[in-house]
């Protein structure tokens, strides 16, 4: 399948589940008449919010707006300032998508389909209950732990933003080995005729290391999973950070994994028309996103397991 439309949609998932730990009165807002909204979250607070009356008021720009295209509403992350000199401190706040400006700025060299443009907030008024504390939200421990039965509103956010996140990335890797296979079968190597790559020790030995590589990666992904359905908000920072770098590594591979196959796949697999050019430009792009930052999350687990403190969000 597609890598943008997997990766808003994943999103999407997520972003619902992000909704369901802002306050009741919201929640009864939003899902009173519909199982689900189009929401991207912008998390890096990169607004300002400023308390008045029984509210906030809130500008700022904020970039990579995965599904804003699609948009019901918008949730985006800004520091509040605190009283007299108390710190600021970050909150996640809710608008309708009228309420805010989209600019076009998406212009990429993959995920081309994500549609994540700018969305910009000059004062606008956002009632409390449309906001909501995003690091409880972060520690498993939001509205929804409180109000909700199920496990799922206990967990940490940032494993299930990793595991949206890194879907894409080991399907499309795995998705490039079958076509691989196929493609082994038929492709004639020039300057041999008759020979098919099919029959080359070479393709074969990349083939199988690729085939195990990608069942590497979402096993890697299986277990974290299983790990975070099993302890939830009772994980550690430790244990999260392991994940968020498990995950990290996952993607990597899916990543080294399509630059293989790319490299035996000849020149006309670099034709537009051809899905695999598209999936190495997307999920090197994919890479690039700030939970999957090898050296940081790498650093981060390194540092977590010689008892040191941690230096980012996990």
């Amino acid at each position: 399948g597609d890598a943008s439309m997997a990766w808003v949609t994943t999103f999407y998932i997520e972003h619902n589940w992000m909704i369901c730990q802002f306050p009741e009165a919201f929640q009864r807002e939003i899902f009173s008449d519909r199982t689900h909204v189009l929401a991207p979250a912008s998390v890096s607070p990169a607004g300002q919010a400023r308390p008045e009356g029984d509210g906030f008021v809130l500008s700022g720009r904020w970039k990579w707006g995965t599904g804003v295209v699609h948009a019901d509403w918008v949730m985006v992350s800004a520091m509040v300032t605190g009283p007299d000199d108390a710190p600021a401190v970050p909150r996640l706040f809710a608008l309708p998508r009228d309420a805010v400006t989209v600019e076009d700025t998406w212009y990429v060299d993959g995920m081309a389909g994500t549609g994540s443009h700018d969305i910009v907030i000059e004062e606008a008024r956002v009632p409390s209950e449309r906001s909501a504390d995003f690091l409880a939200m972060v520690n498993g421990r939001a509205t929804g732990a409180r109000i909700h039965e199920g496990p799922l509103y206990r967990t940490p956010m940032i494993p299930i933003l990793a595991l949206a996140a890194s879907m894409p990335a080991v399907g499309q890797a795995r998705a490039a080995v079958r076509a691989f296979r196929d493609r082994l079968a038929d492709r004639i190597l020039f300057g041999t005729p008759g020979i098919r790559q099919a029959d080359k020790p070479a393709a074969q030995i990349r083939l199988a290391r690729a085939e195990i590589e990608a069942r590497q990666a979402e096993l890697l992904m299986r277990d974290v999973v299983a790990e975070v359905m099993a302890l939830r908000e009772r994980a550690t920072v430790a244990d999260r950070i392991r994940w968020t770098a498990s995950l990290a590594c996952a993607v990597d591979a899916s990543k080294r994994i399509l630059q293989s196959i790319g490299e035996a796949s000849g020149a006309s697999a670099h034709f537009l028309s051809h899905p695999l050019q598209r999936s190495l430009r997307d999920v090197n792009v994919m890479a690039c996103h700030v939970v999957f930052d090898l050296d940081q999350r790498l650093e981060m687990h390194g540092r977590a397991m010689l008892g040191l403190e941690a230096a980012g969000i996990a």
